[in-house]
């Protein structure tokens, strides 16, 4: 071992093999180590050590470049961190608008930099807050929002020209996004002014979540619409946050997550260029989400690799032009399937390690989960630890005085490869069956996620995946000394506020907008016109997508297996 001034790569690869034959499997045979094999949680292989053998082949200037230049593997803006913190961005929303107003203001009081609306359920699948499919979940996981005027009390005393909103709504994005426009129209603000986000990704509904109305075709619809009305209003806008997010919590691997995320997001784009748009028309405002979870390098590798395929995917298959529709601009979430409800206070440590590698991957903003997340929705205690946890990292650790610090190692370099090629291989595979719908109308993505979280749970019921406190170092657990609890009057006021709302308004007015939308969705004209008319009526959500019910129809998904 005493050729260290080896420098080539094959030079690299006859030491390495020399150091496992006479220093390496010897040691391992005599002491042994903790397992056969080690592998990635997404099942990647791992060898012992990585060495400039294993960039044998590669140009670093291609593969890697440099922040802010294609691939963009190493970020997407040249200077990263050092010119802005990434968007400290709390998802939050519960029980009223009134009560959710209350909380965005004490997180914006406590430094955080953009809001993130999380719906109930209710809102999220278009129906009011008295509609028999909404007992019992009006405003249990996120605020109940039934009209324009509960968006004016969600957004109330909130400059909406100065402040970025996400907001997490898929099949009545357009509807949502409308109320906003609506709100910002009552503050003065012209929607070329507005920041923010819809998340509007309706495909990785059908694939993991749930939370569809319509069938594909026209909730595909409804996505190229916004895309042509925010080019047109709202440049600035993000029109879609396409999700891995959710895949990933309903068990799909890293890899897994990439692949159905980059697959979905091709599908976006070739809706958008066959409604007639040229793709440097829209995809600057395609925006991404992405879950950091507990396997540290892996989730690096993840963000690393999937900026160098949605770069090459957009420049090399779909000609785009302009260096911004070419970047994969993306929000992150700490993993809430990772948290545990036993030892809970362990989350935060689970929770401080995923923001750091969603910081070192190159996020672009970032949501850490609460400590309580396992038991309830977090209090505002256990929000502002979350919140906190972001601005230790960013202020205190140094992490963001470098751009992309873990790049040009050898193991992360490697394994960005890694999982660019099982990416890659899912997404042939993918493009062989037709694309992205097909496959989740054929049951495929559904199928390979089900098998993840299977293989996953078979390995935490036989100890071969440790989590600590849940199968291995267990014993007494202190729970937080409180949680939050919804006040049951709240659901009852929404109602009632609704029934008001129905009483005093101009129904005629309602009617007439609400005709106009159905005699709309019948024909070719862009939605979302129609859409702002009957919200700045109030007309409510669930009359608006009742509306749309009646022309497009109700989405029944066929079984997976």
């Amino acid at each position: 071992m005493s050729d260290t001034k080896a420098r080539s790569a094959t030079d690299w690869s006859e030491l390495e093999a020399r150091w496992r034959r006479e220093v390496h499997d010897p040691y391992v045979e005599r002491f042994g180590q903790r397992q056969d094999e080690f592998r990635t949680a997404g099942g990647i292989p791992l060898k012992p050590v990585y060495t400039p053998a294993d960039r044998e082949g590669r140009d670093p200037a291609e593969q890697e470049g440099l922040p802010g230049s294609y691939p963009y593997t190493r970020g997407v803006y040249p200077s990263m961190y050092r010119g802005r913190l990434w968007t400290m961005r709390q998802y939050a929303g519960f029980g009223s608008a009134r009560e959710s107003n209350r909380r965005y203001h004490y997180l914006l009081s406590q430094g955080q930099t953009g809001l993130s609306v999380a719906f109930d359920l209710p809102t999220q699948i278009g129906y009011d807050s008295d509609h028999p499919m909404a007992q019992g979940e009006v405003g249990r996981v996120g605020v109940a929002i039934d009209s324009l005027a509960d968006m004016e009390t969600l957004m109330a005393g909130i400059p909406l020209d100065k402040v970025s909103t996400s907001m997490t709504i898929n099949a009545p994005a357009a509807v949502l996004l409308a109320m906003y426009i609506a709100v910002a129209e009552k503050q003065g603000v012209a929607p070329t002014a507005l920041r923010g986000t819809i998340q509007n990704d309706i495909l990785k509904e059908y694939a993991a979540r749930g939370t569809y109305i319509f069938p594909p075709a026209p909730s595909m619809r409804l996505v190229v619409d916004t895309f042509a009305y925010c080019r047109e209003h709202l440049p600035n806008w993000n029109t879609i946050s396409i999700s891995g997010y959710h895949m990933r919590e309903a068990g799909a691997t890293a890899v897994q997550e990439v692949a159905f995320t980059l697959a979905n997001a091709i599908a976006y784009v070739e809706a958008g260029l066959q409604a007639g748009m040229s793709v440097d028309e829209f995809a600057p405002q395609l925006s991404f989400f992405f879950n950091a979870d507990m396997d540290f390098f892996e989730e690096v590798a993840k963000f690393r690799a999937a900026r160098r395929l949605w770069a090459r995917i957009m420049k090399e298959r779909f000609g785009a032009r302009h260096a911004r529709s070419t970047l994969l601009r993306f929000h992150t979430q700490t993993s809430g399937a990772a948290l545990t409800a036993q030892q809970p206070e362990n989350n935060v440590v689970r929770v401080a390690l995923q923001a750091l590698a969603a910081v070192l991957g190159g996020t672009q903003s970032l949501h850490t989960n609460a400590l309580d997340e396992a038991l309830a929705l977090p209090t505002e205690h256990s929000a502002r630890i979350a919140l906190r946890t972001q601005q230790i990292l960013a202020y205190e650790t140094g992490v963001a005085n470098v751009a992309d610090p873990l790049g040009g190692s050898y193991f992360i370099e490697a394994l960005t490869d890694a999982v660019e090629a099982e990416v890659q291989e899912y997404l042939d595979r993918i493009e062989a069956m037709g694309g992205a719908v097909q496959a989740i109308e054929r049951g495929f993505i559904q199928r390979e996620i089900q098998e993840s979280a299977y293989r996953f749970q078979r390995m935490v019921e036989s100890k071969e995946r440790i989590i600590v406190g849940v199968n291995a170092y267990t014993g007494e657990s202190d729970p937080p000394e409180e949680l939050l609890k919804l006040d049951p009057a709240l659901v009852e006021e929404q109602k009632a506020s609704l029934q008001r709302l129905r009483a005093e308004r101009d129904n005629a007015a309602v009617e007439r907008t609400l005709a106009a939308l159905k005699k709309a969705a019948g024909g070719t004209d862009n939605l979302l016109p129609y859409i702002l008319e009957a919200v700045r009526v109030y007309a409510t959500l669930g009359e608006i997508c009742d509306s749309l019910r009646q022309v497009f129809g109700e989405y029944s998904p066929a079984e997976a297996f």
